[in-house]
């Protein structure tokens, strides 16, 4: 009988993490809603002015910053056509880089909201990032909680604390129990509770909250995400003539050749007020959301070696304008 001779040795699969380019910082020129489409050109027109001397402090403090005074600062623009589909790509891209050359803007990016629900990816079919961001959500309980209230995963809405208790009827003999108010964990002598909805559902089919998509567009601008190890929806030049269907149109198409990347270290998002409310819920989305380990030690690598402080927190990251 011939001896086999057999070596065992544990194979551990090696983990691929992709990077991304980073810009310094990603300026939102805008966010354009059928509300806004239907106000015509002039809205438009509008917002860009209100943007422009923006743009100009914002590239002007970062070169500051930056040693050498060499800026990466990348512009994109959020078109919605997951909650209405209006116009089409042919009809309103033209309109928008036209408003916004004639305030001297250059818009780099032009992304499609739907692609923060759902998108094609050629290797693997339909990529899901909202529920890959759903995934990564941490509850954060509050102090002394008995784990009563159902997780975010099942109830769909996050909060940043303790929601009133439930009242019941008054029983013979027995007392009800008193009204208590709702609490912030992280509060500041006094509670700001904020309490967001990020999906509903009606039979099989669920629809992503604005603040929800939002949340993950933030988490796209700043690199930080990845669907089994890539990078999802890298910007792509368009081919020939914008499209005449929204379908059709990439989900992150890269207008300027000569654009610095699109993810960046830090967002800036210049918007109208209207959007405060739901930046609030953004905010509060992303400060419980465990973005992958090696991500962030890939993003902290890289800004130690540019000599760019970063902020621990990642909602501090972001940053806005209101006007």
């Amino acid at each position: 009988m011939t001896p086999v001779h057999a070596t065992f040795g544990e194979v551990a699969a090696e983990r691929r993490i992709a990077s991304v380019p980073l810009s310094h910082v990603s300026v939102e020129l805008g966010h354009l809603y059928m509300e806004d489409f239907e106000a015509g050109p002039a809205r438009l027109r509008e917002q860009f002015r209100r943007v422009a001397p923006w743009l100009a402090t914002i590239r002007s403090v970062w070169r500051e910053r930056v040693p050498g005074g060499r800026a990466r600062v990348s512009t994109c623009f959020l078109v919605d056509d997951y909650f209405s589909r209006f116009s089409t790509p042919a009809e309103l891209v033209p309109m928008i880089l036209e408003a916004a050359a004639e305030h001297d803007l250059t818009i780099d990016y032009l992304a499609r909201e739907s692609a923060c629900a759902q998108f094609e990816d050629g290797r693997s079919g339909a990529v899901e990032l909202a529920r890959l961001v759903e995934d990564r959500l941490v509850d954060d309980p509050p102090p002394d909680t008995d784990g009563s209230r159902p997780p975010v995963k099942e109830t769909g809405w996050l909060c940043n604390g303790s929601r009133s208790p439930l009242t019941t009827p008054l029983q013979a003999m027995g007392k009800a129990r008193p009204w208590e108010p709702p609490t912030q964990n992280a509060k500041r002598g006094h509670s700001i509770f904020v309490d967001v909805e990020l999906w509903d559902e009606r039979g099989a089919r669920r629809t992503w909250s604005c603040p929800f998509l939002a949340a993950v567009w933030q988490l796209l601008r700043l690199g930080l995400l990845r669907a089994e190890g890539r990078v999802p929806l890298p910007p792509v030049p368009l081919e020939g003539a914008w499209p005449g269907d929204w379908d059709r149109l990439p989900a992150v198409v890269r207008i300027n050749p000569q654009a610095a990347p699109f993810s960046a270290y830090t967002t800036l998002s210049v918007l109208s007020p209207r959007f405060l409310p739901v930046e609030l819920a953004v905010r509060t989305i992303l400060s419980q959301v465990a973005v992958d380990d090696e991500v962030l030690r890939q993003v902290a690598a890289r800004s130690e070696s540019e000599r760019v402080r970063l902020e621990e927190e990642l909602v501090d990251r972001v940053s806005y304008v209101f006007t």
